[in-house]
């Protein structure tokens, strides 16, 4: 296992108005609307969730990074497991030709407002009940999902990723925080986290789900 930042760079160019998110509009109220994982989740007010995602390219950089770190090649089969609008699983296929992509997500309308190119690879699934036969992927990577889980959820997801994707070859990335400082900010921002654990509560859900591939985290400095 191996920590690695691939997307701290992207993360860190959003600027953040952390008490406004608890101040300008009905923070357990948005949270609710949030978790739906609808259409105001993704393309609706900032307050919501995202505030209009939509395709710019920022995935480039960490695909490149992503498919030289694991070796990726023609023919490898991927799994992203709460792949979202699958923007980086698009990147992924135009880096390394012949990649074998495959999303899963919970959104609805994630899913259905995905890249185009890809969309005939993603479906809807839950990572606790990955629906594949074991091994059945190369490479797995997860970004951003398995805090939005509850502990013993995302124990078991973290199980199914190891299942389907048994060698080294996976990532999985999610929010954290190393002081008090950052876990104000996280509490003030998140809409969707129902895990909040610091780095090595992280490191010890890995171990106890047999966990082994790599990791990372972000933080709300």
């Amino acid at each position: 296992m191996e920590l690695i930042d691939f997307i701290g760079p992207v993360h860190r160019s959003t600027a953040r108005d952390y008490v406004a998110r608890v101040t300008e509009a009905d923070k357990a109220e948005c949270a609710t609307i949030a978790k739906q994982f609808g259409k105001d989740y993704w393309d609706g007010a900032r307050h919501h969730g995202y505030g209009g995602y939509s395709y710019d390219g920022r995935w480039r950089p960490i695909a490149e990074r992503m498919a030289a770190h694991y070796n990726m090649k023609a023919g490898d089969r991927l799994l992203d497991v709460g792949c979202g609008k699958a923007y980086l699983l698009y990147e992924l296929t135009q880096v390394v030709p012949g990649l074998q992509v495959t999303g899963v997500d919970i959104s609805e309308y994630g899913l259905a407002n995905a890249k185009q190119e890809v969309r005939g690879n993603l479906q809807f699934a839950n990572a606790r009940d990955l629906p594949f036969e074991d091994g059945a992927f190369d490479i797995a990577i997860s970004l951003a999902t398995y805090h939005n889980l509850y502990v013993f959820d995302a124990l078991a997801a973290l199980k199914e990723i190891q299942r389907v994707c048994p060698g080294p070859r996976k990532y999985v990335m999610v929010e954290s925080y190393r002081n008090e400082s950052e876990k104000a900010n996280l509490l003030y921002w998140q809409l969707t986290c129902e895990s909040f654990f610091t780095p090595d509560e992280w490191l010890w859900c890995f171990s106890q789900a047999g966990y082994k591939g790599d990791y990372g985290f972000i933080y709300f400095e």
